[in-house]
């Protein structure tokens, strides 16, 4: 018997895919490929192989110290960046297996999803965008994609991890009520694979959940709170209510999420099929054609959605101690940034230049301006990182 037999190769793995896998499914053998020519993998799908190059990466490395909602030195239970990864590629993973997608490029999209978010979270993109506004603005999405296709240096024969035309799609065309990034040069007019879809709403469902544990964590929110919402009464459905109120905080907080994070998954799934049914569709391109999103909750959980979202917004993201966050990261970026144009690029008079940044920060400079290698610097610092380095300009007595 030849060894083969015993090895699931590539081959096998695209031929399980087209006997399993949904009509609408994004097939692996149907990649458009990858911007440089490659020897694929014999063992790894490509989708496969995205996955492992994202992990590989060390902008998906440094998530581990970058703020979701609070700044990493305020403790080490509340969610980082990786934390909330990690989270979203789980619930888009689930959902892509019960739709019969493809996990592994889902997977991919999740993973890569945050990967061009500043330290300090949507505060530090709001000061970078403002300070970049007459260079060509920054918005996360376009980041992300930005660190992967050039800024990550792995291979000698060309910028950035070369992933898929279909993973760099679903992360330029990641899409939330924060996000709607420009993506002309993937196909703007049609939508994305379903498996980019389900990223879409994994995120927010991944983000509301933690952030209402975090929250209930920090002392900020409280379960009394939570029953003003429209989520409540669904929750508590799902509830043994003389033994929900004897749990420890601990507990309490986990079933809180734990329902929550199900009964939107379940409402997804279930409003998706309903959705593939009704307009009929049958392969990739359907998907690609059809203007609206297949992926969606129906009108109730919407609605449901909604509240949640906006009752996190006035007691959670516009609490004080928040807000005494944003301040502090917005003042550390912006007098960062400020110092680094000032002193970036400077030549005295015998025309000897110098600069503030260290060497790895400026070896863009040439292809990329002094202000956008400045601001792909500051994005990718965490927040321990940056940190230390306004103390290092702005503190006489630290070293430099």
């Amino acid at each position: 018997m030849k060894e083969t037999q015993y090895l699931l190769t590539r081959k096998k793995l695209e031929e399980f895919e087209e006997e399993t896998l949904a009509s609408y499914a994004m097939k692996s053998s149907q990649t458009r490929g990858r911007t440089y020519k490659e020897e694929e993998h014999p063992f790894r799908s490509v989708y496969q192989r995205d996955r492992d190059r994202i992990i590989h990466s060390t902008a998906f490395r440094r998530l581990e110290y970058k703020t979701q909602v609070f700044v990493n030195l305020e403790g080490d239970y509340y969610r980082t960046r990786l934390t909330h990864t990690s989270e979203v590629a789980q619930i888009a993973r689930s959902v892509a297996k019960t739709l019969r997608l493809n996990e592994e490029l889902t997977e991919s999209i999740a993973l890569a999803h945050d990967i061009g978010h500043t330290p300090f979270g949507h505060s530090g993109e709001t000061v970078l965008n403002r300070l970049m506004k007459d260079d060509g603005g920054f918005e996360h999405n376009r980041q992300s994609l930005r660190v992967l296709d050039e800024l990550e240096q792995k291979y000698p024969d060309f910028d950035g991890i070369n992933l898929t035309w279909e993973t760099k799609e679903g992360i330029i065309k990641h899409s939330t009520d924060y996000d709607n990034p420009a993506c002309r040069d993937y196909d703007p007019n049609l939508s994305p694979t379903m498996e980019a879809q389900i990223v879409n709403y994994a995120d927010e469902i991944a983000y509301n959940s933690h952030d209402m544990d975090d929250g209930i964590t920090s002392g900020i929110l409280n379960v009394e709170m939570l029953k003003e919402t429209l989520i409540w009464g669904k929750i508590e459905k799902t509830l043994d209510r003389v033994k929900f109120e004897s749990l420890p905080l601990e507990m309490k907080k986990y079933n809180i999420c734990r329902a929550l994070i199900n009964l939107q998954v379940t409402n997804l799934t279930e409003n998706t099929i309903a959705n593939i049914r009704e307009h009929g569709i049958d392969s990739v391109e359907k998907v690609r054609k059809h203007k609206k999103s297949l992926v969606e909750f129906d009108e109730d959980m919407k609605k449901t959605h909604k509240d949640l979202k906006s009752f996190l917004y006035r007691n959670f993201y516009k609490h004080y101690k928040v807000i005494r966050m944003e301040y502090k990261a917005e003042k550390i970026i912006e007098e960062l940034f400020q110092i680094y144009d000032k002193r970036g690029s400077v030549k005295d008079k015998r025309g000897v230049e110098s600069s503030i940044l260290p060497p790895e920060a400026r070896k863009r400079l040439g292809k990329d301006s002094i202000r956008r290698v400045i601001c792909d610097y500051i994005a990718g610092m965490t927040d321990r990182f940056i940190l230390e380095e306004y103390k290092k300009l702005f503190d006489p007595y630290e070293k430099v």
